[in-house]
């Protein structure tokens, strides 16, 4: 088995809701022996993926587990003095059959649209060039065949009208995004550079770049933010959950990073 298969396979045992189910089938497990431990044990279980199912839990942790990036405005980007505007690659819906060919992900579409106007922001007459960094993930389904590089080209051209003018097409995860991308910008004269992901995903990103020595201004985007009433942010939804999982995977990751930063 391949890392390609273990590295996402790892994560998301590791990660809500598949931990917590697992935990819960212990528990009830362990219940046939020690009832009132095993028991114990699965109500927790359930109670932990009912918490973390809440919105208003992923908003609590996305402030508390992770360091925070304000919004980047555009008087804050011209003083940056930035040269180019960097996308990360979010994902790819490999098949669409209403367009009858790949299309960015809703992540990296947000990201990519972000991106576009954030490079018209600079004040100059010609907007920011932008670059786009993304292969194939670690959990690429078998049917994708383009890289998230290539989707992203054909929609910022289709949709907005802009050439990208960096594409990095074979990277596989964050850290592969910034060492694979950094020699094509750095060929062109590029050192200072906007760079666009969510704001849960940004800590590691900017960590990531600053490594292979660009000088890196965060320009988050998606913000982990109350989306509903004080009512609502406290039902468990598949979205909360999935907020949820975010912020975790990429606290877990950096914490790896951490322990082994190479």
């Amino acid at each position: 088995m391949d890392l390609g298969t273990v590295k996402p396979l790892l994560t998301s045992l590791v990660m809500p809701p598949q931990s917590l189910m697992l935990l819960a089938l212990l528990g009830l497990v362990l219940a046939s022996r020690r009832r009132r431990a095993g028991l114990a044990l699965a109500a927790l279980a359930i109670g932990l993926l009912w918490w973390l199912s809440c919105h208003g839990t992923a908003v609590w942790l996305a402030s508390t587990v992770l360091p925070q990036f304000e919004p980047l405005s555009p008087s804050a980007l011209k003083r940056a003095n930035v040269q180019a505007v960097v996308v990360l690659g979010g994902g790819v819906l490999p098949e669409a059959p209403e367009y009858g060919q790949a299309q960015p992900s809703a992540q990296s579409a947000a990201r990519l649209r972000y991106g576009v106007w954030l490079s018209r922001q600079s004040g100059s007459p010609e907007a920011l060039p932008v670059a786009f960094t993304g292969g194939l993930g670690w959990g690429a389904s078998a049917t994708q065949k383009e890289s998230e590089a290539d989707v992203a080209k054909r929609a910022a051209l289709q949709d907005y009208g802009v050439r990208l003018r960096w594409l990095e097409s074979d990277s596989n995860d964050t850290q592969g995004n910034a060492r694979l991308l950094t020699p094509l910008l750095r060929r062109d004269g590029i050192q200072r550079v906007a760079l666009v992901t969510e704001a849960w995903h940004m800590p590691r990103a900017v960590a990531a770049f600053d490594r292979f020595g660009l000088t890196v201004t965060p320009a988050p985007m998606g913000f982990i933010r109350p989306i509903q009433n004080d009512v609502m942010q406290w039902q468990p939804s598949a979205r909360g959950l999935q907020a949820s999982q975010q912020v975790m995977r990429e606290w877990l990751a950096r914490e790896i990073n951490q322990l082994s930063p190479l």
